[in-house]
């Protein structure tokens, strides 16, 4: 057997150089076309979420990060942005958002900037007629945007829903066909706007909602309930969109539908859209 000797003297320890570390990305660049976006994608961590009764729902969010690049420079601080992330990782919520913005644009010195969190939200919902309550999951995404010195603030949902083909309820002799529905609905907001708002808003305009947990008599209540509310992918797009029009709190909206055919190999799709998002 061989071993290694190890020599047990202490030996001084050179102290690091201080080196000069070039900055490539403040370097100009001669092309002179500036960059719209500029950042990171795809960044997960973790988030704290405010419900309407002022709860705290922990979840696991995907950040997206951007600003605006001038034509002068070369490139971005990539690292900056996740360290403002980090910066913010106790007390990161959709309140303190506007603050993370405004911190982003301030250190890499942009005139504009935009963060995305995207992230699934619960909500405990009772079944219409046993009351067995169980959780429904949501795509959900906040948008915030600076530009001209001022905040933008965007709500996305998917909401899952039902829809029932009316043209099939009035030609079939009994029954009709349905459809999952995914409505989507991008609003920019003007004051506080609650997901759960949102949520039970697009669900009251299909032919049902979806419940995690049914029992026989809540089956029963929903396929005799949907049955009775027909709705065309063209209807729930304008039902919504009338909803969203009577609130003051929205100032632009994009609304979609896709209804997953139970029938035929494709899908069915509508989309309506007010002012700039």
């Amino acid at each position: 057997m061989v071993r290694a000797k190890i020599s047990n003297r202490n030996k001084k320890m050179n102290k690091p150089e201080t080196l000069f570390l070039e900055d490539v990305q403040n370097k100009l660049d001669g092309r002179q076309i500036a960059i719209n976006k500029v950042g990171i994608k795809g960044i997960r961590h973790p988030v704290i979420i405010s419900d309407i009764n002022n709860q705290s729902q922990h979840t696991i969010a995907t950040f997206n990060m951007y600003v605006a690049l001038p034509q002068h420079l070369k490139g971005t601080h990539m690292s900056r942005f996740v360290e403002i992330l980090n910066e913010h990782e106790h007390d990161l919520s959709i309140k303190s958002l506007p603050k993370i913005l405004h911190a982003i644009v301030s250190r890499l010195e942009a005139s504009t900037g935009q963060i995305e969190v995207s992230f699934p939200y619960f909500i405990k919902k009772s079944a219409p007629v046993s009351s067995v309550k169980s959780l429904l999951d949501y795509e959900a995404s906040l948008i915030g945007k600076i530009k001209g010195g001022k905040y933008q603030q965007i709500i996305k949902l998917l909401v899952p829903a039902t829809s029932l083909c009316p043209c099939s309820k009035k030609i079939s002799a009994y029954g009709a066909h349905n459809q999952r529905s995914h409505i989507t609905v991008t609003a920019r907001i003007n004051d506080t706007f609650y997901l759960e708002e949102l949520i039970q808003l697009i669900e009251r305009q299909a032919s049902s909602e979806l419940y995690g947990l049914l029992k026989r008599p809540d089956e029963k209540f929903i396929t005799e309930h949907a049955y009775d509310n027909p709705k065309f992918v063209e209807d729930i797009v304008r039902d919504v969109a009338a909803c969203l029009n009577k609130d003051q709190r929205i100032d632009a909206y994009i609304v979609e539908c896709e209804n997953f055919e139970s029938i035929h190999n494709h899908s069915a799709y509508a989309l309506i859209t007010r002012g700039d998002l």
